[in-house]
């Protein structure tokens, strides 16, 4: 693929995929104010984080497969639609219960922007072709949490926050538009002959007997569940424990995403000099060490915020290298079912995430200790499971680095 084009590729693709983090990480320094607003508590405002992520799950599971028999374009349209018309539901709620539900349809929308741009990535490359392309689409996708937080506590600032739900309608509006006038169609007709719904079934349950796919997946889950917990946590921590304004909190967001953006973008090479299971193992390892440092920290009675900032910012630098790279090596083997294996990882991902919010959730008391105790866990279960998947001989054979 031409220089140009694959450049083009990646941000059409990254700017999809970010518009429904753009709607999680926009409306995060919101989530005091919400809870003042509707008159709803630290746990329930959480909900519509949850419900959000719950959907965004379940909902891939239904794109994934519909994208391999109708073509990558249509239910790319079909969830821009739904989730521009909860958003306009998002910004008029009245309580929180309504809140929570709309929420819920705007996850299902999302969903198809988290689906179907991964498995565009496989109709067109593998192996560190893919990993450098889904690594530039994270680069583009990871504008959406450091600008996002920043850009919401502009919009709060000036238009409260229903004002972030218009604003995310807008971006639903510039997807349809980029998908209409930009993004070619990858799943052309000969290939989808032999998607059905019932060919859909059995792929799930194909992938769901393939234990080293559900391995990198959950590597991957893992390392997101703690971010999500950090996603769920932080405001309350940052903005009302430790003081910070809705714009210093997007600062101090920004920063880790930064880590995140920034590590991502060495995947490629590092795959091609050292392999993509090395890059993995060191990165999930590496990240172990450090959130079980934090966790010490403030087991032994620390509270500060600087330390919580520094060790977090090495963590997401470490999650910049797994969930990329364990995305391309899930995919890998699956390029006939590439929508379905997609949407499969996005699901269970997901849920993770989500099951991790509402465990975490109930011991939320607005300090850091319940927050850093299930990032922790996150990083200690993607790391055991990473070398569960890829510690064996036979695994590191399969992604040796190519012969020089």
């Amino acid at each position: 693929m031409p220089v140009s084009r694959f450049l083009r590729m990646a941000l059409i693709l990254g700017l999809l995929s970010a518009i429904g983090p753009f709607a999680i990480d926009m409306y995060l320094p919101a989530l005091p104010a919400i809870g003042d607003s509707l008159g709803a508590g630290i746990s329930a405002v959480q909900w519509s984080l949850t419900a959000f992520f719950l959907s965004l799950g379940v909902g891939q599971l239904l794109y994934g497969p519909v994208s391999d028999m109708l073509g990558r374009r249509p239910p790319l349209v079909f969830g821009l639609v739904v989730f521009s018309l909860a958003s306009v539901g998002c910004a008029l709620a009245s309580n929180i219960e309504t809140l929570v539900a709309l929420r819920f349809v705007q996850g299902l929308g999302a969903a198809a922007g988290m689906a179907i741009p991964r498995a565009v990535v496989r109709d067109l490359h593998t192996g560190t072709e893919a990993a450098r392309l889904m690594s530039l689409l994270m680069l583009v996708f990871s504008v959406s949490p450091i600008l996002a937080p920043l850009a919401g506590s502009a919009v709060i600032a000036v238009a409260g926050w229903r004002g972030v739900f218009w604003a995310v309608l807008l971006a639903a509006l510039a997807g349809l538009v980029l998908v209409h006038a930009a993004l070619d169609e990858t799943r052309p007709p000969a290939e989808r002959v032999e998607s059905s719904l019932g060919s859909a079934l059995r792929a799930y349950g194909l992938l769901l007997r393939d234990r080293h796919y559900l391995g990198l997946v959950f590597i991957g889950g893992c390392a997101m569940a703690g971010f999500f917990v950090y996603l769920a946590g932080s405001p309350f921590v940052l903005i009302n424990h430790y003081g910070l304004t809705p714009t210093m909190y997007s600062l101090a967001f920004s920063l880790n995403a930064a880590a995140f953006i920034g590590s991502s973008q060495f995947t490629a090479a590092l795959g091609e000099r050292f392999g993509l299971v090395r890059v993995v193992k060191f990165a999930a390892g590496a990240a172990g060490v450090v959130m079980a440092l934090m966790l010490g920290y403030y087991l032994a009675g620390g509270d500060r915020l600087g330390v919580l900032i520094a060790l977090y910012f090495v963590a997401s630098a470490c999650m910049g290298l797994v969930i990329p790279t364990t995305s391309v090596l899930a995919l890998e083997q699956h390029g006939a079912i590439a929508g379905t294996a997609s949407a499969l990882l996005g699901t269970l991902q997901m849920l993770t995430g989500a099951a991790a919010m509402g465990v975490v959730g109930l011991f939320a008391n607005g300090r850091p200790l319940p927050m850093v105790v299930g990032m922790a866990c996150g990083a200690f279960v993607a790391g055991a499971l990473t070398w569960l998947t890829l510690g064996g001989h036979r695994a590191q054979l399969a992604h040796q680095p190519p012969a020089r």
